[in-house]
């Protein structure tokens, strides 16, 4: 039996780049948001993880479903998978690294190999439907 990470993903993109984060020492970036807490709903997940990270509050209501992806699990044994759910939503406030979050900027398609499996899945999807650079 596969172990799956289960995490929520913000797609955040900006004159065709995306936002990506990367934590306190680490090499790969990712995409905003992580693992729901026990109770919480995709958005409530999402909503709090996005201002954890990177200072920023979610609209509830302009939150939508994008697509989810599955990939190898980053420096997890082989078999762990990272499903990624991903949203689009628009926010309020001022985007700044928050916590763990080392620096965060907005990358185009030539930087997918930053990221994790999971990220360059999503990276991928992203220049297909002509959402990025």
């Amino acid at each position: 039996m596969n172990k799956v990470i289960d995490k929520l993903a913000w797609l955040y993109i900006r004159d065709g780049k995306l936002l990506a984060a990367r934590s306190k020492g680490k090499a790969l970036s990712y995409i905003p948001g992580g693992k729901r807490e026990l109770g919480e709903s995709d958005e409530q997940a999402l909503i709090r993880e996005v201002k954890e990270e990177i200072s920023v509050d979610l609209i509830a209501d302009s939150i939508k479903y994008a697509a989810t992806f599955e990939a190898q699990a980053d420096g997890k044994e082989a078999g762990v998978i990272v499903k990624l759910t991903c949203y689009f939503a628009d926010f309020e406030g001022e985007l700044s690294p928050n916590s763990e979050i080392e620096e965060i900027n907005f990358v185009d398609y030539q930087s997918k190999n930053t990221f994790s499996l999971g990220g360059v899945k999503v990276m991928e999807w992203l220049k297909e439907q002509n959402l990025i650079l």
